[in-house]
């Protein structure tokens, strides 16, 4: 299949995926929550921080880079991060299939399914933060070479770990075993090229210039700050929508895979957005 068609493919897919979201607008909460959980975490982060200088900027000192509490610092917001991403992700993932299924959707029952998984949940950001802190050692001290080499291994550990929520959600699987699973189904069905994140891609581009630019130029005959701040909210909201579809086209696919019927998808479409090598 030429480049062309699988892009044709993979915004179809990207469509289809679109078409379940707006049937359960209600998923878009997840990917919501999931941002706003990081942020306050963050922001009360640096709050405890700026408070333990005495609110003063000039006295604040997290910790020198490199040193070993610049890098459990790192190891601690990787597990935080990874754990909500993947808990709010899971828990959009299960109201998916619930979707495919024919049963009620709602957010409490996605909630409650990553509750049931939280043990699950936190054993895969650990080990994704362990991963992800020794290729950030890598890269800071290794220099150029270093960042190569991090940046080709990130690419691999993204494809091979695609299927990875899904799998850890329904398949009682640790870690690395998540990670050979995932790994074995890319092999399995997919090839080279992936169309369908491409489309969300440009989506995701145009709708932050598209959405993005007029709030900030409506909000800048008020204020500037309001223009900036209703300018973000825009393109957060863009985002949101994109990282649902991009979620609910995982669920999609890995039910494909595995035998479970989707609304809105077919085997063929699968198969044909990935070409074998």
């Amino acid at each position: 299949m030429s480049f062309f068609d699988r892009l044709s493919n993979g915004w179809t897919i990207a469509m289809n995926s679109f078409k379940v979201l707006k049937e359960n607008k209600q998923l878009i909460i997840f990917p919501i929550l999931s941002g706003v959980a990081i942020f306050l975490i963050m922001a009360s982060f640096f709050t405890s921080v700026l408070a333990s200088a005495g609110w003063d900027f000039d006295n604040i000192a997290i910790a020198e880079q490199g040193s070993p509490v610049y890098y459990l610092l790192l190891f601690a917001f990787y597990i935080v991060n990874y754990f909500i991403v993947v808990f709010f992700n899971m828990a959009l993932i299960h109201c998916t299939r619930l979707y495919y299924r024919g049963e009620e959707v709602t957010v409490a029952k996605g909630l409650r399914f990553s509750a049931s998984r939280i043990g699950a949940i936190f054993s895969w950001a650990f080990f994704a933060a362990t991963i992800g802190l020794l290729l950030r050692t890598i890269q800071e001290n290794v220099g150029m070479f270093g960042k190569i080499i991090t940046g080709l291994v990130g690419i691999v550990w993204s494809v091979a770990t695609f299927f990875v929520v899904p799998v850890i959600a329904y398949e009682n699987a640790g870690p690395l075993e998540a990670v050979k699973r995932s790994s074995a189904m890319m092999k399995q069905k997919w090839g080279e090229s992936l169309g369908a994140n491409f489309s969300f891609g440009l989506i995701q581009f145009i709708g932050m210039i598209i959405v993005g630019l007029p709030l900030f130029f409506i909000g800048n005959i008020f204020s500037p700050i309001v223009g900036i701040g209703l300018a973000v909210a825009g393109v957060f909201t863009v985002m949101a929508v994109i990282s649902a579809a991009q979620t609910i086209f995982i669920s999609a696919v890995y039910h494909n895979i595995t035998g479970d019927p989707v609304k809105h998808f077919n085997q063929q479409m699968v198969d044909q957005l990935f070409d074998k090598k």
